[in-house]
């Protein structure tokens, strides 16, 4: 399963502080959810952000979200970003 998140930083967010953040969420958070498969972060034009995430199923990206949620690590990240730009998708690997 693909899960994509696109969003922008908030007008008053530091970039450097905000790739720190998601260094951290790298290595302190996504690659110690099962499931996870690979995870990658671009920068697009128009200032919009993608979070990619490879996933061996949607219920391991389903309790990912429910960890999501409450971790600090997470919450660092997310205080970054403008919660109104956030979309979230899902797709089916035909693999």
């Amino acid at each position: 399963m693909i899960e994509i998140l696109t969003f922008r930083l908030r007008a008053d967010a530091d970039e450097s502080q905000f790739l720190d953040a998601d260094r951290q969420v790298q290595v302190g958070f996504a690659y110690q959810q099962p499931g996870l498969i690979r995870r990658t972060t671009a920068r697009g034009g128009n200032d919009e952000w993608v979070v990619i995430d490879l996933w061996r199923s949607d219920a391991d990206a389903d309790a990912c979200d429910q960890r999501w949620a409450t971790d600090p690590i997470a919450q660092h990240f997310m205080s970054f970003v403008d919660p109104t730009t956030v979309q979230t998708r899902r797709y089916e690997t035909l693999e």
